[in-house]
């Protein structure tokens, strides 16, 4: 029954962005930019200083515009990749297109180099200008950068040669990633399914699963190891040349988000491990009858959850229903992925694992990506996504520049969506048993999005700073994993030697250095939002819009006062954390 209803679930359709690979759009656009770029380049270099605060505006919004066509190529390209990575001549088209966008952007490098050479006092007066005032937040970006910036031929040369060095070792990543292949219980499968046997009732499977996870990852963690450790020393070598304090500086700055306020954030939960995952797992090794759990049973079902299977149809309902208790509009927004082919949802070989929304451009629209399994996971995962992909279609007016959160509050709309969802499935359960297996479901996704990206995060901290004084070996590399992961989970949780290589599988590492603590952020930041939603009046599904259509045009800061929040304020995550804390003295009640 499962199985059959696995067999017919969407995929999406990319012909929004291009009707296929070979297509003369493709060609055309590439072909257009290129020019366009050289004539961009032609018109402005070296001349930035000299324009009008209209003519800067202009110059601009013509940059604007080149990007959103360069946004559309590699969103294809990338959405192309991930739904097939094992096909050599998927993963061909990938790289070529990445290297003639990497050609032509090199063309515009010039710009933004230029901007950051722009006299300050001279660019305030300029904000006059009601054109250029709009894009006041993005340059604030850009020349937030100056400190680090090297000499423009330098820069120039960092950009053209990411293609053959980082770009080309995240692909390695990815496509080794995807082609590995797993042998449980005489089944082959691949990485995704294989974790999702994480979650089995059966405490045979969830071993068996565990154990073929960590031989294959061992049999293949010299490879992993080398990428990392290139990847880590590479980005050493640019923090050196561009004199950042810390390996984190750059990821904090791309964020719009102070040090300081990171720090507080992992501070609070590292603090806050006995009370939450030290305390929740002793619970549960309790309730499944044991003294300790395996790591294999960390998010295994209670024995009394039916673990039943979720229909796609039943998911997308549920999810929809819960949106749309909490604003119409907002179902109405989620329900246009559902109708048009915008999902993609089936498992299949070679398909990028986990899941992702991608805004692609504010020209097209966003699309999502899931490994849909039929469990309650899967549902909340369904809600996640979804909630990125509305405030992707909310903040799209913003153009090409200004329409990307940073990652900050990126998580917001998609975590506050897996609130919603949760919330209204637990307002129609009132027999204890099933409200309890439904309060440590969502227990262990808080730990799982707070503490366990907080313990990521350290584990990146660690390993990147070592890295800056010599190769580390896979020994190391699984020492610093199994360190972390012992203080994060605590004395309830049994480590097994195998479970030194599970950091391998985790792609932020790769993609996107010390990104995962923006998860954590995301989901404090939302328990407190949560708060303020229950206890407010009339008036805050307007204020939370408003939030979400701002994309990149406002920080933290301003865009958290309209609900009297404010995550600089050591308290602001203790009153998220203390949400998890309420929810696991209700199981210790129950």
């Amino acid at each position: 029954m499962s199985q059959d209803a696995l067999a017919d679930l969407p995929e999406w359709d990319l012909s929004d962005l291009y009707p296929s690979r070979t297509s003369s759009e493709l060609k055309e656009d590439l072909e257009n930019s290129a020019e366009a770029a050289k004539e961009f380049a032609s018109k402005y270099k070296t001349r930035l200083d000299e324009l009008s605060a209209t003519e800067l505006a202009g110059s601009i919004h013509a940059y604007e515009e080149m990007q959103e066509v360069l946004g559309r190529i590699m969103s294809y390209a990338y959405l192309v990749y991930a739904g097939d990575m094992a096909d050599p001549e998927i993963g061909k088209f990938f790289q070529t297109m990445q290297e003639k966008v990497n050609v032509i952007s090199t063309d515009m490098l010039f710009f933004t180099l230029e901007l950051n050479q722009i006299d300050e006092e001279k660019l305030q007066d300029f904000y006059n200008e009601k054109a250029l005032k709009k894009y006041e937040p993005w340059l604030a970006n850009v020349r937030s950068m100056k400190p680090y910036q090297l000499e423009d031929k330098i820069e120039t040369l960092l950009h053209e040669k990411d293609i053959a060095g980082r770009s080309a070792w995240v692909r390695l990543f990815d496509e080794t990633m995807a082609g590995l292949k797993f042998e449980i219980n005489g089944e082959t499968m691949p990485s995704q399914q294989a974790l999702h046997l994480l979650s089995s009732t059966d405490a045979t499977v969830r071993k068996a699963a565990a154990k073929s996870l960590g031989k294959v990852f061992g049999e293949n963690i010299r490879l992993f190891a080398l990428i990392t450790n290139t990847l880590a020393k590479d980005k050493a070598i640019e923090d050196e040349w561009r004199k950042t304090t810390s390996p984190m500086s750059l990821r904090h700055l791309s964020n719009q988000v102070e040090d300081e306020v990171v720090d507080a954030l992992s501070s609070a939960v590292q603090d806050a491990y006995p009370r939450l995952s030290h305390r929740y797992y002793a619970l549960k090794a309790k309730w499944m009858g044991q003294e300790k759990l395996d790591y294999w049973d960390r998010n295994a079902p209670l024995p009394e959850d039916d673990d039943r299977f979720i229909s796609w149809d039943e998911a997308k309902e549920t999810v929809l229903e819960a949106y749309g208790r909490f604003s119409p509009e907002l179902a109405e927004l989620g329900q246009e992925f559902f109708d048009k082919p915008w999902i993609d949802a089936s498992v299949r070989p070679g398909k990028s694992p986990g899941a992702f929304a991608h805004p692609t451009v504010p020209s097209a629209h966003p699309y999502l990506l899931l490994n849909y399994q039929g469990k309650i996971r899967d549902v909340m995962t369904l809600a996640h996504e979804l909630g990125h992909g509305v405030h992707q279609v909310l903040a799209a007016p913003q153009g090409a520049l200004l329409s990307d959160t940073p990652l900050t509050l990126a998580e917001t709309a998609s975590v506050f969506g897996e609130q919603l969802t949760f919330r209204a499935l637990l307002e129609k359960v009132s027999d204890p048993k099933q409200r309890r297996v439904m309060l440590a479901g969502k227990v262990e996704d808080m730990i799982n999005t707070v503490v366990r990206q907080i313990a990521f995060y350290e584990f990146e901290v660690r390993l990147h700073t070592a890295r800056r004084e010599e190769e580390l070996s896979p020994d190391q590399i699984g020492k610093i994993w199994m360190d972390v992961q012992k203080e994060s989970l605590g004395p309830a949780i049994r480590m097994h030697d195998e479970y030194q290589y599970f950091w391998s599988y985790i792609p932020h590492f790769i993609h996107s250095p010390f990104y995962v603590y923006a998860y954590a952020f995301g989901d404090c930041l939302v328990n407190a939002l949560y708060a303020v939603y229950q206890e407010a009046e009339e008036g805050f599904q307007a204020k939370y819009f408003d939030m979400l259509k701002a994309g990149g045009t406002l920080r933290h800061k301003a865009l958290l006062a309209p609900f009297n929040l404010d995550a600089s304020d050591p308290a602001f995550w203790q009153k998220g954390l203390g949400v998890i804390e309420g929810f696991i003295d209700e199981l210790e009640g129950l």
